[in-house]
């Protein structure tokens, strides 16, 4: 029957090139590390990233790629001479490589972070903190993901 002018054969059509789409699209728009990088470069300047202060705490294998509980902690006084100015997390495996930023100052109390995190493909996720003093301290962690995150 054609009512609207399509026919079942046009529809079906249309949904089966819906549905190659979206199994193709996803994976072809993953962040790569240099997109990581880039990001990186932008948020953090030139400076060079020291290992320590920051904690960066992540399940080895995702229970659920949907929600997958993270957090960020970093070693600091949080005093006006030496405090947390930004802490930012990155993604080599997610659409978009750029998770969150937060921002903090002495009278934040502390520098650390909780959230869940959706994850489309096993990556590393990095963790960097920019101090008050313009030092860059980092952290990275591979989490994998299964099919169908389980």
């Amino acid at each position: 029957m054609k009512d609207n002018g399509l026919s079942r054969r046009d529809v079906l059509a249309a949904a089966g090139a819906g549905m190659v789409a979206t199994a193709i699209l996803p994976s072809l728009a993953q962040a790569a590390p240099q997109d990581a990088d880039e990001l990186t470069k932008k948020l953090i300047g030139n400076a060079a990233v020291k290992e320590g202060r920051v904690t960066l705490k992540l399940a080895e294998a995702a229970d659920s790629a949907g929600a997958e509980p993270i957090s960020v902690a970093v070693d600091s006084p949080m005093t006006a001479a030496d405090h947390v100015k930004a802490l930012h997390i990155v993604s080599e495996g997610n659409p978009n490589p750029g998770v969150s930023s937060w921002f903090f100052t002495p009278r934040s109390g502390k520098a650390e972070v909780a959230f869940r995190m959706r994850l489309g493909k096993t990556q590393i996720i990095r963790a960097y903190a920019v101090m008050s003093d313009g030092q860059v301290f980092g952290a990275k962690r591979e989490i994998k993901v299964t099919i169908g995150g389980c």
